[in-house]
Formats: C-alpha cells, structure tokens, sequence
C-alpha cells in the first residue's frame, strides 16, 4: 500500500502577553489534529516540526510521533524547512497543516485526504489555491526542485501552477477555511460547537470578551437585518453569505492577496473604504457612518492600515482586535481602535481570517445557538 506521511509545523512567536495567547491556541489545536491524526491510522509517519519546547515535550513520548525542534541557531524559513523535512523522511505524499489551521478539522477530512493522495500518482489538494492552510501533494519530491517558498501561502501557485501538479480545492466549509491568527480568531472559534477537546479547554480557560461578536453574529439569523463586511472577501464568500444566512449582506471586497503578491511591502495597497475613512475620519467614519449602513459590521482593517501606510507589530494588531485601547502604542491604531469602541452598532475588528473562514464559523454558529432554521421561499435544485 502506497504511504502517506504527515507534517505539522506549529511555531510559537509570542513575545507579548496577546501573541503568546495565540501560541497557546495554537498549541492545543496542534495537538488536538495529532490526535484525530493518529486515530485514523491513515499516516505512515507522523512528523511534528517546531520551536515550542513545550510542545515538543508533549509528544516526545509518542512512539507514533517523530519531533523535530527547529535548529536554535538557524533564521526559520518556511520553505527550506519544508524541503528538509521531505528529504530527511523520505516523504513521497505529503499532507502538511500549518500551525492554527484548521481547528475544526475532524479525522474523517484527513482520513479522506490520505487516500485521495494514495490513489494519485500527482495531485495537490488544498483548502484553499490562493492562500494555503493546509495541503496535500504528491511527489513531494516536487517542492525539492522548487525555490522554497518563504510560507505557505504561495504553495498553491509553487506546486499547482510552476510545478504542474493537478490542483484540487476541498469543499468551501468552517472546518477546510478557517485559521487562528489572532486573538478575535479565538473569539470567533469559541461559538463553533464542535471545537475539539484541547481547544475548547484552552479557549475556555483565556476568560476571553465575546459580547461583540456574540450580537454581531446574532444578526445573521435576522430577516430585518444587515451586515457590513469589509476587506478582503472573496467571491465565494459572498456567495456562502447570500446562500446561508437570513439578513442582507453589505459588502466592500478589497485588496485580495495584497501580501501574496508583494502590494503591502511596496506600499501599494489602495482602498476605496480606506479612502472615506480619511476623508471623514475615523470617528465620524465609526460614530455616524456604519450606523446607517446596517447593525453589525466586520472589519478586515488591515486594508484600511495598509492604506494608510500603517503596518503595526501583532502586539498591536493583537490588542486592537481585543479592544485593548490602552495596550497599542500606534497613535493612527489606538485612535481607530477606540473610535471603533464607541461604534453605536457591534463592530468586529480582525485580519483576513475574520471574513474568510470566520464568517463561516460564526454563520454556522449563529443558527445553531439560535434554534432556528433557515428557510429560503425558493426551491433549491
């Protein structure tokens, strides 16, 4: 029978009391997906590459799981790393999850990607082609002769279009789109009832505020309501919030794959939302605005301090998606941030993950705490 291996790589990067509150997420997701990894006996080898000490020691023990602590000495690249690990195992058909991907991915999902993988000679199947979670390829080998991508993001566009590999997406759902990446991550995940048994203890244990997204969601089961969305929202999004939800969506989709493609390095991102924001402020923007264009709203800001030549460090980032006016040191991020508090409508602030697999939670979410079920008057065929 032909083998497929599985790599987790799961870093920690903390240096703030937010970031490390992430890495801790992160850490209970990792060993929740080793876990459903080793229940379907679906892998050959089972590597575990990391710099957590503490995540390490947990496995280290685990005949079934091989550890490899990234080199203390060595500057951490993604694609290098990645290289080094196909070669050093042997690895011909790999499933590779990224740190904080996919916490809702069940045993079942990898189970069917290893045989997928199995019966494929070459194949590359992916959550998600233009930004990468997590995915599978085979020959692996092929990443070897590739210039190793600086993360994974880029795998899709490396192996499915330079490589040729035959590119497959999995089903659009909460479990195949949505990552942590940040702490209003945490918040979104802690409504999803199927949260596994690490996680969901983890989550319950940072006492974290989730009374803004708790009535922002709420209004995704209203027939009277609206919501705003902006950033970067795909298209097929879009079409998952008119299909699944019972409220109008208003959305400004901008700046797809501005960090793929270099825009945010350059300093080229342009936003048409970002253009209003400065033309009227952020408080009146927050204050006046958003109140007339729906109940709730959901922010991707990062498009909006992207354009306006603002990329702040993730403790920052981390604190503003918290609400923790106090805590941010960037006067345009602390202004923005707590104009955003005295919004009169729930707003949630977030990066990309908030209005891409988020979305998909929360929607999920509201309708199973609201007992209700969504009725369409038009027959689906």
């Amino acid at each position: 029978m032909r083998r497929v291996d599985l790599v987790v790589m799961s870093g920690q990067h903390g240096e703030s009391d937010v970031e490390r509150m992430v890495d801790s997420a992160r850490r209970a997701i990792t060993r929740d997906l080793l876990d459903a990894a080793l229940g379907t006996g679906a892998f050959g080898t089972i590597v575990l590459s990391t710099n957590d000490v503490e995540l390490a020691e947990t496995w280290t023990e685990v005949p079934a799981v091989t550890v490899e602590l990234d080199p203390p000495d060595e500057v951490f690249h993604f694609g290098r790393r990645l290289q080094w690990l196909i070669a050093r195992h042997g690895i011909e058909r790999l499933v590779y999850l990224g740190g904080g991907c996919a916490p809702l991915l069940n045993a079942r999902a990898l189970e069917d990607m290893a045989e997928r993988l199995r019966t494929a000679d070459r194949l590359f199947l992916c959550n998600n082609f233009y930004s990468v979670d997590f995915c599978g390829f085979t020959p692996a080998a092929a990443l070897l002769t590739a210039e190793p991508p600086p993360n994974d993001n880029s795998l899709g566009w490396l192996l499915g279009d330079s490589a040729g590999l035959p590119a497959k997406e999995l089903p659009r759902t909460a479990a195949t789109l949505f990552d942590v990446d940040t702490p209003v991550d945490l918040v979104v995940l802690s409504f999803h009832p199927d949260v596994p048994p690490h996680t969901r203890a983890c989550l319950d244990s940072l006492s974290l505020d989730t009374r803004s997204v708790e009535a922002a969601s709420a209004v995704f089961v209203d027939r009277q309501g609206e919501v705003l969305i902006g950033g970067r929202v795909s298209s097929s999004t879009l079409a998952y919030l008119e299909r699944e939800t019972a409220c109008r969506s208003r959305v400004y989709s901008e700046e797809r794959g501005m960090r793929a493609d270099g825009r945010l390095a350059r300093g080229e991102v342009r936003s048409l939302l970002g253009m209003y924001v400065a033309s009227v402020g952020v408080e009146r923007f927050f204050g006046e605005v958003l109140p007339q264009l729906g109940q709730a709203a959901f922010l991707d800001d990062r498009v909006l301090w992207a354009h306006h030549r603002v990329w702040p460090p993730p403790s920052d980032r981390f604190n503003s998606d918290l609400y923790r006016v106090e805590a941010i040191r960037d006067p345009f991020v602390r202004r923005f941030t707590e104009a955003a508090t005295r919004c009169p409508i729930p707003v949630v602030l977030g990066g990309h993950s908030l209005v891409s697999g988020g979305l998909y939670v929360l929607v999920e979410a509201a309708w199973a705490r609201s007992g209700l079920v969504l009725q369409s008057p038009v027959e689906r065929v």
